[in-house]
């Protein structure tokens, strides 16, 4: 049992990706944290898709929280997600940067307030070796930014072709791939002779490794549930 004078620890499901790295640095640079692969006190997943009922079986059986990070997950992954958060504190967050869960506060106020006359488009750019667009990012801003306009979110992706019309409502996502970019986005707003352009820049993984060690100091003692960074901005 742990006691609250003692570093929380961390098991990782992907030790060796480049995420496990990055968190691994994160919490040798923060005494509050300690790694063990065996007696985690949260369970870390920055996997693969595949890799997602390993990950939620291992948490069930440890009776342990556990923070998702991984994208690229398709709808048959929020089942299994649901299920879990039955029985342990589940915190699901395909970007874990602060920076991108207040980002995604600000864009759903801004569609909120502008309405449905304006449109919206999101362009994210990230690093070659990037196996899914658009990025989960981009799809969770998109989704912030259909809650504000209360509906549900209709995605025009990737674009191609001639004669193409622009749909009303629809939310339209483009994506950039090359070189080491850790990821970039760009909330476009598009009104009536005006646009308003909400931004983020990512220059290292290691924002998004201390927003992982952020979300895991929240899961920490909470009961079973499913969980967002906009839950672990709300309690700082």
């Amino acid at each position: 049992m742990r006691t609250a004078d003692q570093p929380i620890r961390i098991s990782l499901f992907a030790p060796n990706g480049r995420m496990g790295h990055a968190i691994a640095a994160a919490v040798a640079e923060d005494p509050g944290f300690a790694l063990d692969q065996d007696h985690g006190d949260i369970l870390v997943d920055f996997s693969a898709s595949s890799a997602l009922q390993a990950s939620l079986d291992r948490a069930l059986s440890a009776a342990a929280p556990v923070l998702i990070g991984t994208t690229g997950l398709s709808t048959d992954a929020d089942p299994l997600i649901a299920n879990a958060a039955n029985s342990v504190a589940v915190l699901r967050a395909p970007n874990t940067s602060l920076g991108v869960a207040l980002l995604a506060e600000l864009v759903e106020r801004a569609a909120h307030v502008l309405g449905n006359e304006w449109d919206i488009e999101i362009g994210e750019t990230h690093h070659r070796m990037k196996a899914d667009a658009p990025s989960g990012t981009a799809l969770l801003l998109g989704e912030a930014a259909a809650r504000g306009r209360g509906t549900g979110l209709k995605a025009e992706r990737g674009r191609d072709g001639t004669g193409l019309k622009r749909e009303a409502g629809a939310i339209g996502f483009a994506s950039l791939r090359g070189g080491t970019v850790a990821g970039e986005h760009d909330v476009h707003f598009l009104g009536p002779e005006e646009r308003l352009i909400l931004s983020h820049r990512a220059e290292s993984r290691m924002i998004f490794a201390r927003g992982a060690l952020a979300g895991a100091r929240f899961l920490v003692g909470k009961p079973a549930g499913l969980y967002s960074m906009r839950d672990v901005i709300g309690a700082l």
